[in-house]
């Protein structure tokens, strides 16, 4: 008897140590929905995945913020593919989204295996994780079933979390979707292999306080190395790593940087102000290796469950395309 716990808590810790997660799903989503009317789906998308990172890495980011951004707007929906003139893509708050090339392409071949069945919110929910996994990130079972939403408009994206929120706002942004606040910092940690634009942190380098000084929060060293890559008036496209030191692999390393004031966004690095938030970035900074240092892996995961079943369509709701950027 003693025997057998002693194994069954031996498997349990290789299955956490793995990154491993088989969890149920929520409002009619699960695991291997499509197992018996599209057995391939999933290794048609993960083998698209690979092949688009093995062209460029930094996709896997492009599909993390695109999953995010869909997710927060009507639910996991694919409503952030559609393309159109007043659609949610082309929202000021969704600018540089990468990733719809991705998406249609394993809708191509999915398509062409099983006709009108697997929906395009289950190939993005999909290819986050295979994305994940290809960047050194923990794997989970994504629970699938979800339909496709009817309805995309630019004016619903309006309340995104962005980069200047302070930690109460983006901590109501994530309640708004049933998340909680380590959920929050669980989910910015997908930064670890994020990039942005000189022009949405600048503003910390140069004039912060409107007296010309920086924000006081950046430590000095990476001060110097950020207004480096971002000249004042220089060009406001050029991109930054999310994660100094550690952009390409998906680890703990962005945590550390926000401890020890080399965040890139405000919004990161006000995680480290508040008491709340900077016990959890605590947690995932530590510099113990083995079961702590796998914290970060075995929470993200399971965050990514939670978020990947906010607001989704199942049953006879929504639609499933035939196109990802277009509705039926």
């Amino acid at each position: 008897m003693a025997m057998g716990i002693v194994f069954k808590g031996v498997l349990q810790f290789l299955a956490f140590s793995l990154g491993v997660f088989v969890l149920a799903g929520a409002q009619g989503t699960k695991v291997g929905f499509y197992s018996s009317t599209c057995p391939k789906a999933e290794s048609i998308v993960k083998s698209t995945v690979k092949t688009h990172f093995n062209a460029d890495q930094t996709i896997a980011a492009g599909l993390l913020r695109l999953f995010f951004h869909d997710c927060f707007v009507q639910g996991c929906d694919a409503s952030i593919l559609i393309t159109g003139p007043s659609a949610e893509k082309n929202s000021l708050t969704n600018l540089g989204l990468r990733g719809f090339e991705v998406a249609e392409d394993a809708k191509t071949q999915v398509e062409a295996a099983c006709p009108g069945v697997v929906s395009c919110a289950d190939i993005l929910a999909l290819a986050v994780r295979d994305a994940v996994v290809l960047s050194k990130g923990p794997t989970w079972d994504v629970p699938t079933g979800r339909r496709d939403g009817l309805v995309s408009s630019s004016s619903d994206a309006a309340n995104l979390p962005t980069p200047a929120d302070s930690v109460t706002v983006q901590k109501q942004k994530f309640a708004d979707k049933g998340l909680t606040t380590e959920d929050l910092v669980t989910l910015v940690g997908a930064h670890t292999i994020g990039q942005t634009d000189c022009q949405f942190f600048s503003y910390r380098l140069y004039n912060f306080t409107t007296t010309g000084n920086a924000d006081p929060t950046i430590s000095s060293s990476y001060l110097s190395q950020l207004q480096s890559l971002c000249p004042s008036g220089g060009d406001g496209s050029k991109r930054v790593a999310l994660d100094k030191g550690s952009q390409l692999n998906f680890d703990e390393s962005f945590f550390k940087n926000v401890r020890d004031g080399n965040a890139v966004l405000e919004s990161d690095q006000r995680l480290w102000g508040d008491a709340s938030t900077k016990s959890v970035v605590q947690k995932y900074a530590g510099s113990i290796r083995g079961v702590l240092g796998l914290r970060f892996d075995l929470a993200f995961a399971k965050a990514m469950v939670k978020l990947s079943n906010v607001g989704v369509k199942t049953g006879s709701d929504g639609e499933i395309r035939k196109v990802c950027s277009a509705f039926n």
